[in-house]
């Protein structure tokens, strides 16, 4: 679902709700602290392969499912493996958007290590799709990537942009990451697609289920499952705490919750003055893989330009509701037959909190 805490505030009661509880000292000690170690343990390891794990799992991914696993038990290497447990049969059904996350880890693993001298080669799928996703072999001799620089930075900015336009100066320095589209036509015909995508999932019960099941409500909860969709904070936590922010009230079309929720999705929808696209000639998993890689690349570099970027990939889905999107999609941003692995929403938004993560030793099966 992924609708961002500032608008839940609006949506579930403003501050009537909070002043009512007279409970400010409990209120202020809400942050996740737990959940949100990880970002301030990035960097504090003196193993090479630590060292540069803990910048790869600050990776954007999936309804923040965080589905990688590694093996360090050979010491010259990290053998990469995706937790099938963790995974989207509704609204991922061929694993390609998870996929496409654990190319952003890689990619992320290769930008760390670089930054302590190592270059890192991978073999990608080594016992189809079945097996690792990757084996990576840490050699002596890398440069630094000045992306790197901002990684700590990075986020997924669920919130309405400003209404100012991206200039042609900035859309020049992005077009070796992603195509990028300004103009009018093709954008509003993207803000009315992603709008009726993002209904779809809303209103096919498989699909939204899986996001609510993946709340995590509170700060109690993302401290005990750093994953999933985080909504937290003071307000939501008292809504929580009096029983109004729920689960069982966002499966219930006729909600106000709920109803509230869809209203300030479409206004962040359409706050957007520009998108980006990444497409591949075909749709192998080595396709998804790099498409990934790419993606948080360009997410690094709009982070540079002082820009926002947000995945919409609602209408990208795979399963039988969305096809006619999905579809529309690909007419519009692919018409020579690609695949369109990604698409964002671009533009100047706010400053966003960091998303939660589970500390790297969760992530080690051996070694």
């Amino acid at each position: 679902m992924a609708i961002s805490r500032r608008n839940f505030i609006k949506v579930l009661g403003g501050g009537t709700i909070l002043a009512a509880t007279g409970a400010t000292a409990f209120l202020s000690t809400r942050t996740p602290h737990k959940a949100l170690a990880p970002w301030d343990k990035a960097g504090n390891y003196d193993d090479v392969r630590h060292w540069a794990l803990s910048y790869a799992l600050l990776a954007p991914n999936p309804h923040n499912l965080q589905p990688w696993m590694v093996d360090l038990s050979n010491p010259e290497q990290v053998t990469i493996f995706r937790d099938k447990e963790r995974a989207l049969p509704h609204t991922d059904p061929f694993s390609r958007q998870l996929t496409i996350g654990m190319g952003c880890f890689l990619e992320l693993l290769s930008m760390a290590s670089a930054q302590r001298g190592y270059q890192v080669s991978y073999e990608l799928f080594p016992k189809g799709d079945e097996g690792p996703v990757a084996i990576a072999s840490f050699s002596k001799g890398a440069q630094p990537d000045p992306l790197f620089d901002h990684v700590m930075e990075r986020r997924s900015c669920k919130e309405p942009f400003q209404d100012k336009p991206v200039p042609n100066t900035l859309v020049q320095q992005l077009n070796s990451y992603a195509k990028v589209i300004t103009d009018t036509d093709t954008v509003n015909n993207l803000k009315a697609l992603t709008w009726q995508a993002w209904l779809t999932e809303a209103n096919t019960k498989s699909a939204w289920r899986e996001s609510v099941d993946l709340m995590r409500i509170g700060k109690d909860e993302i401290n005990a499952n750093p994953d999933g969709i985080d909504l937290g904070g003071p307000l939501l936590e008292t809504l929580s705490l009096a029983g109004i922010m729920t689960r069982e009230a966002q499966l219930v079309p006729t909600s106000s919750g709920y109803l509230e929720g869809v209203k300030i999705y479409q206004q962040m929808l359409a706050a957007t003055p520009a998108y980006c696209t990444i497409t591949t000639a075909s749709n192998s998993r080595v396709d998804q893989i790099n498409a990934g890689r790419q993606w948080i690349r360009l997410n690094l570099k709009t982070t540079a330009l002082g820009l926002s970027l947000h995945p919409v990939s609602q209408a990208l889905q795979e399963y039988p509701e969305m096809q006619p999107h999905n579809q529309q999609a690909h007419a519009l941003l692919a018409p020579a037959g690609e695949r369109v692995q990604m698409l964002g929403r671009l533009g100047y938004g706010p400053k966003t909190a960091r998303t939660p993560r589970w500390p790297l030793e969760a992530k080690i099966l051996h070694g």
